[in-house]
């Protein structure tokens, strides 16, 4: 199955919300620090519900770490900066889906190392600015997933 990074996440129910939606749908994910919020917290845990036993999660204390973790798999940038549309992307099993934080999207400098082919995107009229990080993820792990089959669901 694929994998979630967040990038430097800030908001514990965004990322309890993801971790329900990673035992969901079986990725794995992974969580950039630094973190915006502390781990054990309250809010964190209740957007989780009882997930989180059933979910992968991995910390990395920085991004250098991250990639070495993910050395040789194919990272896909997920931003509103993106080239093309997610939906026009074949996705691979063993993919990463890397999504930056809800204050500040991915630094120039990680989107400047991902080629611009591999830059994804969510179409929105064109008044919008973003969409929840949450919501982000579900539409574009859901895309991919789908893509794969919906490998291992019921």
């Amino acid at each position: 199955m694929f994998h979630i990074a967040l990038f430097e996440p800030k908001i514990a129910p965004n990322t309890g919300n993801i971790i329900r939606l990673a035992a969901n749908n079986g990725c794995s994910l992974h969580l950039i620090e630094p973190l915006g919020f502390d781990f054990e917290e309250k809010k964190l845990r209740r957007a989780g519900l009882d997930y989180h036993d059933l979910s992968n999660v991995t910390r990395h204390p920085d991004y250098q770490h991250f990639l070495q973790a993910m050395a040789g798999k194919r990272i896909l940038a997920c931003t509103t900066k993106g080239s093309r549309p997610h939906s026009d992307i074949t996705y691979q099993a063993d993919d990463v889906l890397l999504f930056g934080s809800e204050t500040h999207g991915l630094p120039d400098e990680v989107l400047g190392s991902i080629d611009s082919t591999l830059r994804l995107r969510i179409p929105m009229i064109k008044s919008s600015r973003s969409m929840n990080l949450s919501n982000a993820v579900a539409v574009i792990s859901f895309e991919a997933w789908r893509q794969l089959g919906y490998a291992g669901a019921n």
